[in-house]
């Protein structure tokens, strides 16, 4: 074979290898990570029974275990916060999917959201009531549309489109909800819980932040809340931090927290425990809620002005805990 020949060939051949690496960088497995999850936050009582709290810091760490074993293995923040949330709409113990709270009319609408802090990519679906993962829908709409937000009808001829199978709203039915819902008309007061939601960092330094809910339990059909809404709800940005919150959910819009957090580290210089400090003590009220946030370094917080918030966090520094009140 020519010689010149020889050596165009090993040059094509190493140019090809380039371009893939380039193309598909090997990423390291010596980052760290965390994760914080919630299941909600709101007027929950310390005198409920041992079998009711083991019934769920048992659920919050499972759905931390599905998280950390995604991160552990060099996975993505993006994906152990949509499979986190996806197993919470599975669980009737929480406010998300099945075992959402019923609407006035007694139908269910769930919304949610998912943002990836790499490029700030994020999509929502609000007031779905045929969808099982209203998490992995949103990821549909960031992913697979050049919009952020779809709602009720558009959001379900999407998921159509998507392959996604449509379900009945009674699915979502439980009994412990319509019990509820039936107490909430008699009483007529606002209960602000149950939203589900998860960040992560994972070892390649990408954050991401995901939250579902049902809303609030007699809400007015169409009635939308912070979670579908990027900047209230929800937020991620590698810059800063990953937002995830729980409660009153016109506060939140108004107050725009999760944006807030990331603009007050970003912009003020604040740690990640200061800002959150900042919103929950100056811009909330009391019982108004509360969420979940970590940064780019790892540390994480999870405040609160309720009488109590369901969350866990874990970490490749070995930490795993799940707790309910303060």
């Amino acid at each position: 074979m020519n010689p010149f020949r020889s050596i165009l060939i090993i040059v094509m051949l190493l140019s090809v290898v380039f371009l893939a690496i380039a193309q598909h960088p090997v990423t390291s497995n010596t980052g760290r990570y965390t994760i914080v999850l919630h299941g909600g936050a709101g007027n929950i009582s310390t005198a409920m029974p041992d079998s009711t709290r083991r019934s769920y810091t048992d659920a919050l760490a499972h759905a931390l275990k599905i998280g950390q074993s995604i991160l552990d293995t060099s996975g993505t923040a993006l994906d152990a916060v949509e499979q986190v949330i996806r197993y919470f709409e599975t669980d009737p113990q929480f406010n998300a999917g099945i075992g959402a709270v019923y609407t006035a009319d007694g139908t269910h609408e769930l919304d949610a959201s998912i943002m990836d802090g790499r490029d700030l990519s994020c999509g929502a679906v609000a007031g779905v009531r045929q969808i099982a993962h209203p998490i992995s829908l949103s990821r549909m709409v960031m992913e697979r549309t050049k919009h952020v937000l779809l709602t009720g009808e558009g959001a379900e001829r999407f998921a159509q489109r998507m392959g996604v199978p449509l379900v009945p709203n009674t699915i979502f039915n439980t009994q412990k909800r319509a019990k509820e819902i039936e107490e909430y008309k008699q009483r007529l007061e606002k209960e602000k819980n149950g939203t589900v939601g998860c960040v992560a960092l994972d070892r390649h330094g990408n954050l991401a932040a995901g939250t579902s809910t049902g809303g609030m339990p007699g809400k007015m059909p169409g009635r939308v809340g912070d979670s579908p809404i990027i900047g209230a709800g929800t937020y991620a940005n590698n810059k800063t931090c990953a937002v995830s919150g729980t409660g009153w959910g016109e506060k939140f819009i108004k107050q725009g927290v999760a944006f807030t957090m990331s603009a007050l580290m970003e912009f003020k210089g604040m740690t990640l425990a200061e800002a959150a400090e900042e919103i929950i003590s100056k811009r909330l009220e009391s019982n108004d809620g509360g969420f979940i946030a970590v940064d780019a370094k790892g540390n994480y917080a999870t405040p609160f002005n309720a009488h109590g918030m369901f969350r866990g966090v874990a970490t490749s520094d070995g930490v795993f805990e799940v707790t309910i009140w303060k």
